[in-house]
């Protein structure tokens, strides 16, 4: 019989409408174990007893499985035990700024339409506001809790990214809170706790668990045809332990993070996920991580198939097993675990030890614990997401982080009153999920900086280009009619995820296309002031605006979320004081041309030209330095109390007392409670209020091939005109002033170590 093909289309059409609809109603209620509401005999369980210890009720459950029952939970998408009361579990959510909708763990439904989304983190951190850090984590950790006991979530997100954004051309440097270790490690701790601690204060619970990521040296995706699943990362003992661990460090140590994430890369020569020593020696050995390890997606398929680091799958899942992680984004674990114990490639105890920290994670968030509805958190639901509160966080996130680069007299902020007609070109000036940078989930709302800035005056719009590429200026006269005719001139260009992104490296740091020369173009045409808006996640050369006297005023947005439109509105019309500060060094586009993106070493090198990486080792020209921000007030800084001189104590026999030592070794020194205070008066002289970063650098003695400078710490203060406050730093000698040296060593270097706080600069000697 011949079979009516409109049938089997409308049959096709409705069987995935029915699977979708079925998909969402599946996640109309939260997933969890232990329900002995519908199952009474639960209760004779130990490991569903919320009296017991976490790790008594972790080996109650373990014992209790079969191998094939164990497999199953290394994997993202876990297994149900229904034997045992345990549903299957989605461990792959995200939430790098805001519940994301990567990771097939969360939805959103008509229940649950959005989540507010907060600025992507390179903007975010541009604030240096560890407060503000902490506040976007608890609001995300409220939201995604809220969506959960809705089933629209899971517990688990693969949140925050740690890498250092060591080069500018980087795709994923805007998900990073920058290129400076400290900066990064204080944000990621501040991050985390705000994602992770309860408002009960038990310290063995977790709100959510946050993850970071990833494990290590890992900053290239994608660049002319170098890609991250075959790069080997050649890393220096020295750059390893001064850069690209610490805020992993601090994650775990400080942060007390539930997981940590190893990369696709391989650095130096092994695979992160196959690595032991950096799995089980540095994470679980040296920084006894509470919680589980896991592999970057299909990360055991790469090592594997691109890097052809074993012959065979199990070989693979052996090698990560036995190097220490615990759970597989994918599925090779699932699949072949059981077949590499047959070999004898892995041991059964290993599998044991590996499923108990997965399992161990879930009863911190008391998954085991039966409903959520009488757990701590059970109360919220979808009046929690989006609250007003909520987005005005978002919205005073992305006023506190945008940067203010250039600012003629007369130009910023304007008078609402004055412009009669302002200009909005360019091809972000409308944008929506540009704005949001990626890892984002459903905004709450949008606010363009078109809408943004609609709201406080007449505003003319024109794009200038059809996309961000910008190859084609459509309607050039039409921009530059506006700019003519308008009072003032607003110019928002920049990139997009099109340029900048995941699996996609830049070759430029130029603007794209054409938009230089519409930038041009349109700011010799204009009669009033200029105001050029960067929208991107890396720095830009616009060494040509910075010099252009038409263009009076330049602003950084950063990727500035849901929020973003109104945020600029509220700079560009001087009712927000900018204060935003470069978490990234801007290089010329020369840099670009002369440095392959591969060449990992942060320290420059004479023989073979390479110029070293940011601040903190680059010596060449920049378009704006690591830094820097500009604000409408003024600030003055007066050194009020330093030391010029400490002496380090060390014992009689120590080989430094009888001859000439550059540094000591802050371990075998037992190097401690050397600690000083740093005191700084900084007064606002302008007329606004406002915030002010005070940063306290050090530029340590010329040995070990240190930094030039360093940041050692920093702190945001809000000043009424005239006022006045005392800034107090407390400095570690050994942890603050110590440096690395050439086999990965701390050590404390003597000498002279010049402290910098603004335009002060006060000299110490650390002698024995």
């Amino acid at each position: 019989m011949a079979t009516n093909p409109l049938v089997l289309v409308i049959a096709f059409i409705l069987s995935v409408r029915l699977s979708q609809w079925m998909n969402v109603a599946a996640h109309n209620s939260p997933l969890f174990a232990c329900d002995i509401d519908k199952d009474p005999s639960l209760k004779n369980f130990a490991f569903c007893d919320d009296s017991l210890d976490v790790k008594t009720r972790v080996d109650d459950l373990v014992k209790r499985l079969t191998l094939e029952e164990k497999t199953g939970n290394l994997v993202n998408k876990a297994s149900s035990v229904e034997r045992l009361g345990i549903p299957a579990y989605g461990w792959w959510s995200e939430a790098l700024h805001g519940v994301s909708k990567t990771g097939p763990a969360t939805y959103f439904s008509s229940l649950v339409p959005g989540a507010t989304s907060f600025p992507q983190v390179i903007l975010t951190a541009a604030s240096f506001n560890e407060t503000l850090f902490k506040t976007i984590g608890q609001v995300v950790s409220t939201e995604a809790r809220a969506m959960y006991n809705v089933g629209l979530a899971g517990l688990t997100f693969w949140s925050p990214n740690v890498n250092i954004f060591r080069d500018p051309r980087w795709g994923r440097g805007q998900e990073t809170p920058g290129e400076d270790p400290t900066l990064t490690s204080k944000y990621a701790v501040a991050y985390v706790q705000g994602l992770q601690e309860r408002d009960d204060g038990d310290k063995n619970r977790l709100k959510v668990g946050a993850c970071c990521k990833h494990y290590t040296a890992y900053d290239v995706d994608n660049w002319k045809g170098i890609d991250r699943y075959h790069f080997n990362a050649l890393v220096t003992k020295q750059d390893m332990e001064d850069t690209f661990q610490p805020p992993f460090k601090s994650c775990v140590l400080d942060g007390n993070v539930a997981s940590v994430m190893c990369s696709y890369n391989k650095v130096n020569g092994k695979p992160t996920c196959g690595d032991s020593d950096l799995l089980k020696g540095v994470i679980r050995g040296q920084w006894k991580l509470n919680g589980y390890v896991s592999s970057d997606c299909d990360s055991l398929d790469v090592m594997l198939k691109s890097q052809h680091w074993e012959k065979t799958p199990e070989e693979v899942a052996a090698d990560a097993l036995n190097a220490g992680v615990d759970l597989n984004c994918g599925d090779s674990l699932r699949f072949h675990t059981g077949g590499a114990i047959k070999a004898g490639l892995v041991k059964e105890s290993v599998v044991d030890e590996a499923v108990s920290n997965n399992f161990e994670t879930l009863m911190r968030l008391g998954f085991f614990d039966g409903n959520p509805s009488k757990q701590l958190y059970g109360n919220l639901g979808p009046k929690d997401v989006c609250t007003p509160a909520n987005q005005e966080l978002a919205r005073e996130a992305a006023r506190q982080g945008i940067v203010l680069l250039k600012n003629t007299a007369g130009s910023l902020p304007l008078v609402p009153t004055a412009i009669k007609c302002l200009a909005v070109i360019g091809p972000n000036a409308n944008a929506t999920e540009t704005m949001i940078g990626n890892y984002a989930g459903v905004p709450c709302q949008y606010t363009t900086p078109l809408q943004g800035l609609s709201a406080s005056a007449k505003t003319i719009y024109e794009p200038g280009c059809l996309n961000l590429k910008c190859n084609n200026i459509v309607r050039l006269h039409k921009a530059k009619e506006a700019a003519a005719a308008a009072d003032a001139v607003v110019l928002v260009m920049g990139s997009d995820l099109s340029i900048e992104a995941e699996s996609l490296d830049r070759i430029d740091i130029t603007l794209p296309g054409r938009q230089n020369f519409l930038i041009s173009e349109v700011a010799s045409a204009a009669r009033g002031p200029v105001i050029l808006v960067i929208m991107s996640g890396g720095g830009m050369d616009i060494q040509f605006a910075k010099e252009n006297p038409k263009i009076t005023s330049i602003l950084w947005v950063g990727y500035p979320g849901e929020a973003g439109g109104a945020a600029l509105a509220d700079i560009v019309f001087g009712r927000f004081n900018p204060s935003g500060r470069l978490p990234m060094t801007w290089y010329p586009q020369s840099f670009a041309e002369k440095v392959a993106m591969t060449n990992m070493n942060m320290r420059p090198d004479v023989t073979t030209g390479h110029p070293g990486y940011t601040y903190r080792f680059y010596k060449g020209e920049t378009v704006y330095p690591f830094g820097y921000g500009l604000s409408y007030s003024p600030h003055v800084h007066h050194l009020v109390k330093a030391p010029t001189f400490m002496s380090i104590p060390v014992d009689e026999d120590d080989i430094c007392r009888s001859s000439e030592c550059k540094s000591i070794d802050v371990v075998e020194h037992a190097c401690r409670n050397l600690i000083f205070d740093v005191k700084i008066r900084v007064m606002n002289v302008g007329k606004m209020e406002g915030s002010h970063t005070v940063f306290l650098f050090s530029s340590p003695p010329k040995i070990h091939n240190t930094p030039q400078k360093q940041l050692l710490d920093f702190q945001k203060i809000l000043l009424a005109s005239r006022q006045h406050k005392v800034v107090s730093f407390k400095v570690d000698v050994c942890n603050h002033l110590s440096v690395v040296d050439e086999d990965g060593n701390k050590k404390v270097a003597l000498g002279e170590h010049v402290l910098h706080v603004g335009d002060l600069q006060h000299s110490l000697n650390l002698r024995i």
